[in-house]
């Protein structure tokens, strides 16, 4: 049985990443910071329904906490599926952004990458076996008005994920990032109307959580092997 780890686990989009890799035989760890209750919720569902789960709590922007977390789990076991998940917006006009949305929305998506996938990422190698899946967003490549720290934050990532995967690539070791459009998720549901949809999206609806994870249930498979440093869009045909 592989291990996975996906961080910001307890969010719509994360829940069903977690759902899909533990229907797929992985144990998965599901992380959370502030949303403990929603991850252990989750796990109980998973365990319920015959997977394999736990919940893992720590800041990802804290790399003492992040190696405190998860040295004690790969010391025995390497993870060797980690998606990279956990992320926030702060929106607002570049000129009205306060410094702390611009540090807080970067520190949670690249250091907070770096933090996780740096601790995972010898015992990872030893195994010579990994995948690296990395949650990405269409502001990334597109922009977006009022998200220019989260358009930065999803860019570095995307950078970092083509980097990482040629330094890797030939530990059996593949790195992709997967960038979403617009997905149905409690946060969409209150930023855009049916008629917004219509006009933005080809296919004239929002994308599923479980669509996106089923993406990357596939990057994280055996089958994925030959795909590595790409950046992947699921948004219904936006660009």
């Amino acid at each position: 049985m592989k291990t996975a780890l996906v961080t910001g686990g307890s969010g719509g989009i994360g829940a069903a990443i977690c759902q899909r890799l533990a229907a797929d035989g992985c144990h998965v760890y599901v992380h959370a910071h502030h949303g403990l209750e929603a991850a252990q919720r989750l796990v109980d569902s998973i365990c319920a329904g015959g997977g394999s789960a736990e919940t893992l709590v720590f800041d990802v922007t804290d790399s003492s906490a992040v190696t405190d977390a998860l040295t004690p789990i790969i010391e025995h076991k390497p993870i060797q599926i980690l998606v990279n998940n956990a992320g926030i917006h702060d929106d607002a006009i570049f000129p009205g952004m306060r410094a702390e949305q611009w540090h807080r929305v970067i520190d949670v998506s690249v250091n907070g990458f770096f933090n996780v996938t740096h601790t995972l990422m010898m015992p990872m190698i030893r195994s010579r076996w990994g995948r690296i899946v990395n949650v990405s967003s269409i502001a990334a490549l597109t922009g977006n008005r009022g998200q220019v720290n989260y358009s930065a934050a999803k860019g570095a990532i995307n950078s970092a994920t083509k980097s990482l995967a040629q330094e890797v690539a030939s530990r059996g070791i593949t790195v992709n990032a997967v960038a979403p459009g617009i997905i149905d998720t409690a946060m969409i549901a209150s930023a855009f109307k049916a008629d917004d949809i219509a006009r933005l999206v080809p296919m004239k609806r929002v994308g599923q959580p479980s669509e996106v994870a089923d993406l990357i249930g596939f990057l994280a498979s055996e089958q994925a092997a030959y795909i590595t440093g790409q950046i992947i869009s699921i948004n219904g045909g936006m660009i």
